[in-house]
C-alpha cells in the first residue's frame, strides 16, 4: 500500500470530509516523497489549482494532516516545509537530509537510549534527530 493511500484510509477514519482538494494536496505531496517541500511552494501549488483557495485553508489542512500523522514537519532555515509521511509503520524514525540535492533518506536506528543513559533520573519528553550534509550521489558528484 502506498503512503497516499495509507493518508487517504487515515484520513477517513479521523471522520475528515475527502474532498478534491485534499485529494490533490496529498497527489502533490506524494510527487515529492524523497524530499521536505516548503509550505509557501505547497500553497503556491494550491493556490494555482484552486484560485479561490484561501491561504488559511491550505494551512489549516496542512495543520490537520500533521495531526493525523500524515505528513512530517520540518523547519529548514526560516522555511516551514513538509512531506507525506515515509512510515506509517514506524512513525517515530529519523532522517539524513542532503545539503545539496535536498533528498531526505530515513534512517532506521534511534539513538535515544544513548542519552537516556546520560541522563539518569530525566524524564525526556521528546526528540528529533536529522543529519544533515551530502547523499552518496551528490558527494560522488563533488
Amino acid at each position: 500500500m502506498t503512503s497516499a493511500t495509507i493518508a487517504i484510509e487515515k484520513i477517513k477514519a479521523s471522520g475528515m470530509r475527502l474532498t478534491k482538494q485534499r485529494r490533490d494536496l496529498l497527489a502533490y505531496l506524494a510527487a515529492h516523497t524523497d524530499s521536505y517541500v516548503t509550505v509557501t511552494a505547497v500553497d503556491k501549488h494550491m493556490r494555482s489549482r484552486y484560485p479561490g483557495l484561501s491561504h488559511d485553508t491550505i494551512y489549516r489542512n496542512v495543520k490537520a494532516f500533521e495531526q493525523l500523522g500524515i505528513l512530517e514537519a520540518d523547519v529548514q532555515g526560516e522555511q516551514a516545509t513538509v512531506k507525506l509521511q515515509c512510515d506509517f509503520q514506524h512513525p517515530h524514525h529519523h532522517h539524513f537530509i542532503c545539503q545539496n540535492c535536498h533528498r531526505v533518506q530515513e534512517l532506521t536506528m534511534c539513538p535515544l537510549g544513548y542519552f537516556e543513559n546520560q541522563l539518569p533520573g530525566a524524564t525526556i519528553a521528546g526528540h528529533k534527530l536529522e543529519l544533515y550534509g551530502l547523499c552518496a550521489d551528490c558527494a560522488k558528484a563533488q
